[in-house]
This record gives structure tokens, C-alpha cells and sequence, in this order.
């Protein structure tokens, strides 16, 4: 007897219709012989709802209290879920996050999981109960509600089962499992069957939305086996785990992209030690996140530098570095909003030379200049202007050999949380 947890998004659960579906596929998995517990989301656009009411009463409402306010909506779903599966003549019970023994640390919005006491699934389960957890919540050990952020549920499904050691994570979406690109983008992208925690990694952080970087992070550290699925198909989905089988010829993994990127630069930066320190440092404690960076030569004593934020933080990042301008003396700062990140990922990439080199003409072939990039062992990236992104992955698509005609894309936007 196989222990199982199974994840659904919110688009998984978000009419009555797709609810009772979601309560076969979960009832047929317990009748095969499992032993089931499932994480759910919030349905639909609840959570939105239920920040644009918060905003109608309070426009900067306390992060403690939109915590209370937003793990609600998994509660709903959960209790939902749980009824459903009793029409069908089967026993379930909902439990909210804190029910479930998830302790997380005292911070409200993002809060990490710091701990889970798994005694109460194991009795639910033992009574031959499926158990339906609330995703994207926990509570600290002074008894307050916390969320877990972008992401929160996927992250949610694999802490659990981590902690029960259960055979398999299934993540449950609206997509078929991991393409080589996104299939909205590139018809004939690829499903894969199998790739590896740090590919995985690359993609997610790299903007590849089936699954969340954190949820990955979690299965690498407690070797859990993932596999992302469609909720509405029976197809096989994608095997996330430590190694993946290589095919042969295929150096590149995926491609993935971000819409949203803003590069700033600082000019004329006096060349003495301690200054990157202090710049990066300053953005950081205003939780700004860098990205890519880049250090033109030195020239007179003075040096130029850029690096790329994500596009809603740009206004804050220039206020950051003119604020420390008495500490950091430079002749000028700009900003540049309208750029993405196209990468490239592939575990192959570490023995084959000539990678870059095949993305870097793809790219100029269509006369796109590159305005920034950054490597690592398994990917590179490249900053360019918004505009040809779509032309750009289609053409690296093509030129890593990735384009068939065999796998047909079925769902609509990936579930996020």
C-alpha cells in the first residue's frame, strides 16, 4: 500500500464541476490500494476576491490580518472537497494547516516552515480517512495564523510529504506536466518525461510557473519524488527527481522566460573595496532582489555597473541607490524598464562547449542585440529587449533541437499557488 500526497490548484477546484472531479480522481487513487492525503488551494480567483475587499475597507490592511483574512479561502476548499467526497460514499476529513501539525516561523505573508507534527495525519489516515489539508498556511508556536507566499501550496504538498515520507508528491495542474517551453508559445514544445531537481530549479527560478522554486528546494533537500499531472487528463505527467535520464543528442532541457525585468545601471562608481557590499547590501534590506549583474573595466579609478531587478521594484531600486549616494559616490544612475530573460537549462550543457555560443547567434540572427547575460553550469540567460521575446524562443526552441509535432499542449494558465 502506496502513501500518496496529491496537490490541486486552485483552477483544479474552481467550479463545482471540477470539484467532483478532482473527488474521483482522489476516491479511484484510495481505491487502487493508497493511502491518500491531498493538499488544495483556494478555488479559482478566491484570494483575489479576497484582497480586493481588504482594500475597499483598509488599502494598507496589517499582514497579520490579511493571514487570517487569506487562509479562508483554502478552508473553504478543503471543507468543500471533503463533502464532495462524501457524496461519493467515502470517508474524508478537511483539516486547516495548524490541524495538520504545519509550525512555520513568526513572519506574516511569507512565512517558512519551520516544523510539522504529522501524529494527527497519521490517525486520520489510520482511520481510513483521505485527509485534505489546507495549503499555503501554518501557525507559529505562539498560536498566530501565517501564509506561505507565492507558491505556498506546492510548498505545502511536499513539506508533508517529506515529513509522512510518503512514495510520491503528485502536483496536480492545468498543464500535462513540464515542456520544454511554454506551449503557448511554441505549439510543438516537448512534455518531458523525466528531469532533474536542479533543472527544475533553473526553470522555476528562471520563470517556468508549473512549479514553484521553493516546492523544488523542499523535494531536493528530502528527496521527494515529484510528478507534475494534469487534472484532467489521465495522461502520465513529468517525473521531477534526482537524476533524469538524458536523451540522446538533447543538451538543453528547456527554455524558459521572464516578461518582467528592469535593468539598472550605476556609472562613474569610485573602484575602492566595500563598494558593490554596500549597494547590494542597501537593496537587500529593503527587499529588493538582484538579479543579474555585470562590472564594466575600470577606467580612471572609476567603474560602471548594471544589474536587473524585477520590473516592479525599478522605481524603489533607483530611490535605494540615490539614498546612499554620500556613501557610494557615483556620477549617475539609470534605469531601463521593457527588458526579459530568456534562458536556456540543461544538465548536458556542463560537458558540450558551443552551448552559448548556438543562443547567442540564434538570437543575433534575428537581429536582437543582448544587452546583458549570466551563466551557470546548467543554464545561461540573456537580457533583451521585450518586443522579439516570442521570435527568440521559437528560434532557440529550433536551434537546441527541441520542436516536435508529437506532444499536443492541453490546459490553459498554470496554477500558481
Amino acid at each position: 500500500m502506496s502513501l500518496i500526497v496529491m496537490k490541486f490548484g486552485g483552477s483544479s477546484v474552481g467550479t463545482p464541476e471540477r470539484m467532483q472531479r478532482v473527488a474521483k480522481r482522489i476516491v479511484d487513487s484510495q481505491l487502487a490500494g493508497n493511502r491518500v492525503i491531498v493538499v488544495v488551494s483556494a478555488m479559482g480567483d478566491t484570494t483575489d476576491d479576497l484582497i480586493d475587499q481588504s482594500k475597499l475597507l483598509n488599502p494598507n490592511p496589517p499582514a497579520r490580518e490579511m493571514d487570517m483574512l487569506l487562509t479562508t479561502g483554502e478552508q473553504i476548499s478543503v471543507a468543500l472537497l471533503s463533502m464532495t467526497i462524501h457524496q461519493l460514499g467515502h470517508q474524508a476529513v478537511s483539516l486547516t494547516g495548524w490541524q495538520a501539525g504545519i509550525r512555520t516561523e513568526a513572519v506574516h505573508s511569507k512565512a517558512k516552515i519551520t516544523d510539522i507534527r504529522p501524529d494527527r495525519l497519521f490517525k486520520e489516515l489510520d482511520a481510513g480517512n483521505v485527509v485534505i489539508v489546507a495549503g499555503f498556511q501554518g501557525m507559529t508556536e505562539d498560536g498566530d495564523i501565517t501564509t506561505l507566499g507565492r507558491g505556498g501550496s506546492d510548498t505545502t504538498a511536499v513539506a508533508l510529504a517529506a515529513a509522512v515520507k510518503a512514495d510520491v508528491c503528485e502536483i496536480y495542474t492545468d498543464v500535462d506536466g513540464v515542456y520544454s517551453t511554454d506551449p503557448r508559445v511554441v505549439k510543438v514544445a516537448r512534455k518531458l518525461n523525466e528531469i532533474s531537481y536542479d533543472e527544475m530549479l533553473e526553470l522555476a527560478h528562471l520563470g517556468a510557473a508549473v512549479l514553484h522554486p521553493r516546492a523544488v528546494e523542499y523535494a531536493k533537500h528530502n528527496n521527494v519524488k515529484l510528478v507534475v499531472r494534469s487534472s484532467f487528463t489521465q495522461n502520465e505527467g513529468t517525473s521531477v527527481k534526482e537524476e533524469a535520464v538524458m536523451e540522446q543528442g538533447v543538451v538543453v532541457r528547456g527554455i524558459a522566460f521572464d516578461k518582467n525585468v528592469a535593468r539598472i545601471s550605476i556609472l562613474g562608481v569610485e573602484d575602492e573595496p566595500g563598494v558593490l557590499a554596500n549597494v547590494f547590501g542597501s537593496l537587500a534590506n529593503s527587499g529588493i532582489d538582484v538579479d543579474v549583474i555585470v562590472q564594466s573595466g575600470v577606467k580612471s579609478g572609476k567603474a560602471d555597473f548594471s544589474f536587473t531587478v524585477s520590473g516592479d521594484d525599478e522605481a524603489r531600486a533607483v530611490d535605494v541607490i540615490n539614498g546612499i549616494r554620500a556613501e557610494v559616490p557615483f556620477s549617475e544612475v539609470t534605469s531601463e524598464a521593457g527588458l526579459v530573460k530568456v534562458s536556456i537549462v540543461g544538465a548536458g550543457m556542463v560537458s558540450n562547449p558551443g552551448v552559448a555560443a548556438t543562443m547567442f547567434k540564434a538570437i543575433s540572427s534575428l537581429g536582437v542585440s543582448i544587452k546583458m547575460v549570466s551563466t551557470s553550469e546548467i543554464k545561461v540567460s540573456c537580457i533583451i529587449a521585450a518586443e522579439p521575446l516570442q521570435e527568440v524562443v521559437r528560434s532557440l526552441h529550433t536551434a537546441y533541437g527541441l520542436d516536435t509535432a508529437e506532444q499536443v499542449f492541453v490546459g490553459g494558465p498554470q496554477d500558481r499557488r
